[in-house]
This record gives structure tokens, sequence and C-alpha cells, in this order.
């Protein structure tokens, strides 16, 4: 029994650290991910303390601090504040700060969110990359209908249409606000195939595959 006990307390603390996914989310997003913060804050706080090059808080950006909240990212809509305040942290850590004081930011986040070919660093802003893990999950239900989340979500949430077509719903969960969120930022720059046109309608969907003016 004592060894059972171990095993048990030692997988929940491998899934509490790799997966990061609270156990449940009710309506208050703020107190569910406010874990997300703080393990973010408590790497950052130890890195403050050592001596870095610009080469190495950019991978220890990149490859931690930005990889935490991933797996949580791609299940639900983070709140606007919360991605604010991990940005923040970001932006204090990259910086740095001397006699306690913190260093002035000589660049916007806007351009070190860009890619490094068009000058930026490739940081991710969170908010955007919510929304992009999202969108990627509402196109695996797009293409991939017959797998079972997206079976159990048809037949919860739009049984009788798909997944692009879909309306929240009086009583949505957590997780089926975040895939309308996603699909709703996919449809933005889906393009359909045209065919024999019977279902196609031009008015009202993106058709035309260029980089604006879709319709």
């Amino acid at each position: 029994d004592g060894v059972k006990d171990k095993l048990q307390v030692h997988n929940e603390s491998l899934s509490d650290d790799y997966l990061g996914m609270p156990t449940e989310v009710g309506h208050s997003k703020n107190g569910t991910f406010k874990y997300l913060r703080d393990r973010v804050w408590e790497k950052v706080k130890g890195w403050m303390q050592k001596l870095l090059s610009a080469a190495g808080k950019e991978v220890l950006i990149k490859s931690v601090a930005q990889a935490i909240p991933v797996f949580s990212m791609s299940c639900f809509k983070l709140p606007r504040g919360l991605c604010e305040h991990l940005n923040m942290l970001i932006r204090k850590f990259c910086w740095g700060s001397k006699d306690g004081h913190r260093k002035p930011s000589w660049v916007s986040w806007e351009a070190m969110t860009q890619a490094k070919s068009m000058g930026g660093l490739g940081f991710k802003d969170f908010e955007l990359f919510n929304l992009a893990m999202l969108a990627r999950q509402a196109w695996q239900l797009l293409q991939h209908p017959d797998t079972l989340c997206a079976r159990v979500l048809k037949s919860i949430y739009h049984p009788a249409t798909n997944i692009l077509e879909a309306e929240l719903g009086r009583y949505p969960s957590q997780v089926w606000r975040a895939m309308i969120e996603g699909r709703d930022t996919l449809k933005q720059g889906l393009v359909k195939r045209i065919g024999n046109g019977a279902t196609m309608h031009i008015w009202e969907q993106n058709w035309l595959p260029r980089a604006e003016f879709l319709r």
C-alpha cells in the first residue's frame, strides 16, 4: 500500500509538471490558471539571479518559459489579463534590471514577437499563440470528424451541423468555448476549395486564394 501511494503521488506530480492541466475548470478561469503565472515567475525569478547573455536568455525564454503553458493553451482560452502578465514577465527578464530597477525596453514587444526574418526575435505573444493553438484544434476537428473527441463534441453541441456552422449554445463548457474561439480564428484565413459549386456561397464563404479580400 505504501508503494502504491508513493507511485500515485509520483504520477500526479509528473502529470502536473509535464502536462500542467488543472483537474477542474470552472467559471472563473483567473483562479484556475493562476498556477501558470506562478510557474513562469518562479522560473524567471531564478534566472534573474544569474549572469546570462542575450542568446542565453533567448534560449531559456523560448525553450522553457514560453513552453510551460502550451498544453493548457491547446485546450482552453486563457484570460487576456493572464496572457498580458506572462508577456510582461518575459519582457522583464529579457531586458534585465540594474540596481533593482528595470532597464528600459528599447524595442516594442510587437517588434520582438515578429519572426527573425522580419527583424524580430521570434518570441511568442501568449494571447495570439493561444488562439493559434485553438485554431489548430478546430482544424483537427474539421479534418478528422470521425475521431472520438470530434464525435463527442458534435453529439453535444452541434449534432446537425459541422464545426464551421456550429454555435456557442446556451450552456457551453470551457472546452467548447475554446473550440469556438479557435474556429472563429481559423475561419479568418480558411479558403474553401471549389468543386462543382453545389454547396458554395460566394458572398458568405472565403474562396479566393490570396492575401486579402478572400470573397
